[in-house]
């Protein structure tokens, strides 16, 4: 799936863009970056309602290729900042973490294979 299709399908706003056709193969929901850590596949789309830099510095030790920010939720200029200059795109959608999941698994989007459960 592109990056502008979940844009729209989410009907998400661009907090840090990215290029709309970088191919994202999987995804995962979570708010504890201890579960996001036990993935490891590249191209992957994090959603979460955690908005602080560790996000990003998470985002990065993966190689994860988008974060999208539920409930509305927009992050501190610090993890922007860091998001700009890794070049990961940031969204945010006012859905919450369960309903933006479902909408992109319904969509075609795979959920992420957890290596260490």
């Amino acid at each position: 799936m592109k990056l502008k299709e979940i844009k729209g399908i989410l009907k998400a706003e661009v907090i840090l863009d990215g290029p709309d056709e970088l191919e994202i193969l999987s995804g995962c929901g979570a708010d504890l970056m201890s579960d996001v850590l036990a993935f490891s596949k590249e191209n992957t789309v994090l959603l979460t309602g955690l908005t602080n830099p560790q996000v990003v510095r998470t985002a990065e030790m993966i190689d994860l290729s988008l974060i999208i920010f539920v409930r509305g939720k927009r992050p501190p200029k610090e993890t922007i900042k860091l998001a700009k200059e890794s070049n990961l795109p940031l969204l945010t959608t006012d859905k919450p973490l369960y309903q933006a999941c479902g909408i992109l698994y319904t969509a075609g989007l795979n959920p992420e294979k957890l290596s260490k459960f």
